[in-house]
């Protein structure tokens, strides 16, 4: 006669590293904020041009001095769209998803890092927020 109790508990160590796996994958990212994450990034590798009188504001407008200035975008639009870091013209200058004569940063200066694009894509991801 099979004991139906204990019939199934064959399953449960099976069970157990699959829970834990799925459970990781549902915990919440780290929130990424703007003046302790980003804000390095920015000056480190951007703000040079991107300030009154640099070659990036000279020629579109774009200011990165602050929040605010990150948001308004350029004459042309919005460099971030909060939420959606796909269609944020900053990511796709960034990545060089663009004409390669405008992929940011220009000329001979180094590429930002991959993990601090990475960064900026889960900031404005996670909203953009002035935090």
């Amino acid at each position: 006669m099979i004991n139906t109790r204990t019939q199934g508990n064959w399953i449960l160590p099976f069970l157990l590293p699959i829970s834990l796996v799925v459970l990781a994958g549902c915990a919440r990212e780290d929130t990424v904020s703007f003046s302790q994450d980003v804000r390095p990034i920015l000056d480190q590798n951007c703000i040079a041009c991107h300030q009154e009188g640099g070659e990036g504001y000279k020629a579109s407008g774009f200011s990165m001095m602050s929040y605010e200035d990150l948001m308004r975008g350029t004459s042309a639009g919005p460099m971030v769209i909060a939420g959606d870091s796909l269609g944020s013209n900053m990511i796709v200058l960034m990545e060089g998803r663009a004409d390669p004569s405008i992929s940011m940063p220009h000329g001979a200066m180094k590429p930002v890092d991959k993990a601090d694009i990475e960064t900026i894509r889960t900031w404005i991801d996670q909203g953009a927020k002035n935090n």
